[in-house]
């Protein structure tokens, strides 16, 4: 193992992130998304339920969510789990900005262009950026349904997933489930789609996409922990020293964000 040499201009700070505070760093670096900057000017946004997403949603309406029912599917109490549909708050579809009330996102994205942006958690992601989502649904779900037409139209597909959700292949999982091949299951049985051709915005990304241009880089170090730390990720911030600094500044004014609970 080689060190390499640090100058008096570079710094390394570590940070941990528990799960919703690492929802939230990815939910405020998809609002800085050049492109969902655009289409909330512009152009239409579809936002699909998921306990991610909605931390997206909050950051693009600036409103409180009720995160665990803008959710399908769902882990949760130790097995795959599900909102009931009268639980649910339903997909949101916004236009230059404003919610279109009664829209549902497979309507939406008939009219959608290469401008639009089509945003999707998932349940999976590897460290070659693959990511993958469950679906419970038979017919492929919000995912089976949309995917072809924003292949098909060039839309932007942008999947916001955080490294507690980190797999060793996507490629070698996807295979392996499946509602028809699964005996047994803690829960529901599901498929596992890969999403192909999304970007991908994990906490990594997110420091990059708002501070790299300040000289910083994170690394993802370690993970887990215990007492409301599990499903932590411990990155470590890297590079010039006042982008490090300002970056630690940054995350740790949302330190302490409140975990997700189900009733």
């Amino acid at each position: 193992m080689f060190y390499r040499n640090v100058t008096t201009e570079e710094a390394t700070s570590l940070v941990v992130l528990t799960p919703s505070e690492s929802k939230r760093l990815i939910a405020r670096a998809v609002r800085a998304l050049p492109e969902v900057r655009q289409a909330l000017r512009e152009g239409m946004i579809v936002i699909i339920g998921g306990t991610t997403n909605a931390f997206v949603l909050e950051e693009l309406l600036s409103k409180d969510i009720d995160k665990v029912r803008f959710a399908a599917g769902l882990v949760a109490r130790g097995r795959l789990d599900v909102n009931r549909p009268e639980e649910r708050i339903p997909p949101v579809v916004l236009k230059r900005g404003e919610p279109l009330l009664g829209v549902h996102p497979k309507d939406a994205i008939k009219e959608f262009t290469a401008r639009d942006v089509y945003i999707k958690g998932a349940n999976a992601v590897d460290t070659e950026g693959n990511a993958a989502v469950f679906m419970a649904d038979p017919r492929g779900g919000t995912i089976g349904a949309a995917l072809g037409v924003l292949r098909a139209r060039g839309a932007n597909l942008i999947v916001p997933v955080g490294l507690e959700k980190l797999v060793p292949s996507v490629k070698e999982a996807a295979p392996l489930c499946g509602i028809e091949r699964i005996e047994q299951s803690t829960g529901e049985k599901v498929g596992l789609m890969p999403i192909v051709g999304a970007k991908v915005v994990t906490e990594l990304d997110a420091v990059d996409v708002l501070f790299g241009t300040e000289g910083v880089r994170a690394v993802h170090v370690a993970s887990g922990g215990v007492a409301g730390s599990e499903g932590a990720v411990v990155l470590a911030l890297t590079g010039k020293k006042e982008g490090v600094r300002k970056t630690f500044h940054y995350i740790t004014e949302f330190k302490g964000e409140p975990p997700l609970k189900k009733n």
